[in-house]
């Protein structure tokens, strides 16, 4: 099973992109997060015509996640359990593949940083904070039953030194702050296992550079999108791909595409 994901920073503005990699790729699942579109404007006629499903949370203009999926899928939950959220954030479903049962969700959260206009305002930290709480309070009861499990997408947090090309500029970042850094440790106390750390250990693995400044083309990035696999899952992790070669192209999105693959 191929599953990829990737924060597309509008599903419209980037379809073409988004079209081109499907076919060469062919994953089985796609995660999408920053869709930035209600249902009835998302490109369904389009995903549909390149052999996908889909299952979408929409928002206008704003956060909004998806996934496609070449088998058909069942959504479990909109937004994750017993969480209160105006915002489009959290996408679960159960996919059936080659007889095995996945429930593989698509997930955004919170940036977590403050306004610029009020810098002391920490209600957007403690959202970020309490969502996190929640995901793993789910993401444990997901274990208890459910040997295939897969939480992927842009999780809005630098885990250590090496995923940010200057952590000396992040101290006190929402992004980099050591208590959403130990959030994310519980992640992978519970029994999920980062793909990518699982199988390069030291390599930076970035994937989102800014727009602004070079950041690309001199590799000033940061990792912060994952997918995270249950441990049965795990076991049968083969391969985990930045596909760096998708943020160079025109009218592309700030982050890219994280693919992992299991036999």
């Amino acid at each position: 099973m191929k599953i990829a994901t990737l924060n597309i920073n509008s599903v419209n503005a980037r379809l073409p992109n988004l079209l081109e990699w499907l076919k060469v790729n062919q994953p089985d699942v796609m995660l999408l997060q920053e869709i930035k579109c209600e249902f009835n404007n998302f490109p369904l006629f389009e995903i549909q015509m390149s052999g996908y499903d889909a299952k979408i949370l929409g928002q206008k203009s704003y956060n909004g996640v998806a996934v496609l999926s070449k088998n058909k899928m069942t959504v479990r939950c909109e937004n994750l359990p017993n969480f209160a959220d105006e915002n489009a954030r959290y996408l679960e479903v159960e996919i059936k593949i080659n007889g095995e049962k996945y429930i593989i969700a698509s997930l955004y959260l919170p940036n977590g940083n403050p306004p610029y206009n009020n810098p002391h305002d920490q209600s957007k930290f403690k959202y970020k904070l309490d969502w996190t709480e929640a995901l793993l309070k789910h993401a444990e009861e997901l274990l208890i039953e459910n040997k295939n499990v897969i939480l992927g997408g842009d999780f809005n947090i630098i885990m250590t030194a090496k995923d940010v090309y200057n952590p000396e500029l992040f101290i006190g970042n929402a992004l980099y702050r050591p208590e959403v850094q130990n959030q994310l440790r519980r992640l992978t106390n519970l029994g999920y296992a980062d793909c990518y750390r699982t199988l390069f250990a030291e390599d930076s693995g970035y994937t989102f550079w800014d727009y602004t400044g070079g950041a690309f083309i001199n590799d000033l990035g940061m990792r912060i999108d994952y997918i995270f696999a249950s441990p049965h899952l795990t076991d049968c992790l083969q391969k985990c791909i930045i596909d760096r070669q998708f943020r160079s192209k025109e009218k592309s999105s700030d982050h890219t595409i994280l693919l992992s693959e299991f036999y």
